[in-house]
């Protein structure tokens, strides 16, 4: 367990299967499988620039568990924090094609998944401490109590050993049983961070704050370091502990073909940049770009780039 690892990050993962034309789910025919889940869209991305990842989940005893496995070998993601769960199933969903730029639908089918039954006894402290960073997201926070537990352990001992945190809020709304209480929870995660990435309608409901800067100053005043809100075709807005804060253009995209992992692959740019030793603007300059490509693909992690494809 000692191999040095630079992210870790926990999450779901399940099988997605497009559909091959646009219109109604209940009338397509064909799909295409994928494999999905915003913290393996982030380790994704990561590995495919260059930098060591372990992705900390559990998958079904079956064949959508088998294929996320394989996803991960492909893909070269350390996965010797993922327990293959003899009860529970792996989750999968439905997405539908989407034109013209606009959001697809997309059908979940999750409840009870083996990844819902993360816990802290998947906390493996040596695995954890061999990475110099930790990501979380809120989709991983509302899968289940005992999910959300794991995630405020993990943060603590990682703060507490010196190592970095991001967390993007990636709010999931259906998954919680009130608004009041993912507030509560997400905030409390957001709080352990370094960096702590919104949207600005994400802040905007985690804070009660409308403009960037009073979004970020409420996490500034709290402890967390810098504050990077994704600001839709603007591009981004960012601010740190220290005073220094700015915008970044967005980069110009023709031809949107599907948005889902937009703000995955913003994650990507942002912390990888950072984890390099980048200013943050040319951190939230990466992030704009990654996410650029990320929507003009189908799928969550196709439009990812390698290190060269990246031009950097």
């Amino acid at each position: 367990m000692s191999t040095q690892l630079d992210v870790i990050t926990i999450g779901e993962a399940m099988a997605m299967f497009v559909s091959s034309q646009s219109g109604d789910l209940a009338a397509a025919e064909q799909f295409v499988k994928r494999v999905a889940g915003a913290e393996l869209n982030v380790a994704t991305g990561l590995v495919r620039l260059g930098l060591k990842v372990g992705w900390v989940s559990r998958v079904g005893n079956d064949s959508f568990g088998r294929y996320v496995l394989q996803q991960l070998a492909k893909e070269n993601i350390d996965s010797r924090g993922v327990t293959t769960d003899e009860c529970f199933a792996t989750g999968f969903q439905l997405k539908s094609k989407a034109e013209n730029g606009t959001d697809p639908i997309v059908e979940y089918f999750r409840k009870g998944s083996a990844a819902s039954h993360l816990s802290v006894a998947d906390f493996n402290e040596e695995y954890f401490c061999s990475a110099r960073h930790l990501h979380l997201s809120g989709v991983a926070a509302a899968l289940s109590a005992s999910s959300l537990e794991l995630l405020i352990h993990a943060s603590k001992v990682m703060k507490e050993k010196g190592k970095t945190i991001s967390f993007d809020p990636n709010l999931r709304p259906v998954l919680w049983k009130s608004e009041a209480e993912m507030v509560k929870q997400l905030n409390k995660l957001a709080f352990q961070a370094d960096w702590v990435l919104p949207g600005l309608s994400e802040g905007a409901i985690l804070t009660g704050h409308k403009t960037p800067e009073a979004i970020a100053d409420f996490y500034l005043d709290r402890g967390v370091k810098t504050v990077v809100l994704k600001t839709g075709a603007d591009g981004a807005w960012f601010k740190t502990a220290t005073g220094e804060k700015g915008a970044v253009n967005a980069v110009k995209v023709e031809n949107v073909v599907d948005t889902v992992g937009a703000g995955d692959g913003f994650a990507v740019g942002v912390i990888s940049a950072l984890l390099e030793g980048k200013s943050l603007p040319q951190a939230v300059s990466r992030g704009n770009k990654i996410g650029s490509l990320a929507i003009q693909v189908i799928g969550d992690s196709e439009g990812l780039p390698t290190r060269a494809a990246l031009g950097e």
